[in-house]
């Protein structure tokens, strides 16, 4: 399948994806970036307070310097979920979400999940960040009837790889 980011910033994402897709000898694959470049749409209240309208705004033409190396991709300017619908004949071994808030958040799962081949993998890059807390709780309420469960990553951010069921995670023990 091919690979897509939802949320580019400056492109360092699709820059390592991008690279890891040109060196893959098994099969071609094609990148596809969806991002406003106008920054975050307007946080809801269980977004929390870190975030505001156009934080992260990024223009597009710093994304094309940022990936001019590669060919195999294509930019999908608007607003997250607008631009879907280009994408929905397509499968996908790797999503890279990174949207920070909840609705954009919901709308990329809800979208690419099921165009995910079994042992693709989903990121989200905001998971469990305590200045995403809508993100999270985009991710957990998605997968709530789905075998999969997100495994957190130390440091924040977590993954799912699709067709593998999790278990649930174990307790922070540190302090014992």
């Amino acid at each position: 399948g091919d690979t897509a980011e939802c949320g580019v910033y400056a492109g360092a994402g699709s820059y390592l994806i991008c690279q890891a897709n040109a060196l893959s000898s098994r099969h071609e694959k094609f990148h596809h970036i969806f991002d406003s470049f106008e920054g975050l749409s307007n946080p809801l209240e269980l977004d929390g307070t870190h975030w505001t309208h156009g934080d992260l705004s990024c223009p597009e033409h710093v994304v094309r310097t940022n990936l001019e190396s590669f060919t195999q991709f294509q930019l999908y300017k608007g607003w997250i979920p607008d631009r879907f619908a280009e994408v929905a004949d397509r499968s996908f071994s790797f999503v890279h979400i990174d949207v920070d808030l909840y609705e954009p958040t919901r709308d990329s799962v809800r979208f690419f999940y099921p165009r995910v081949s079994p042992g693709g993998i989903v990121l989200c890059d905001d998971y469990g960040c305590t200045s995403c807390p809508g993100a999270t709780r985009a991710m957990d309420e998605f997968l709530a009837d789905k075998p999969e469960r997100m495994v957190a990553l130390s440091e924040g951010g977590g993954f799912i790889i699709k067709g593998v069921e999790t278990a649930p995670q174990l307790p922070d023990v540190a302090g014992l």
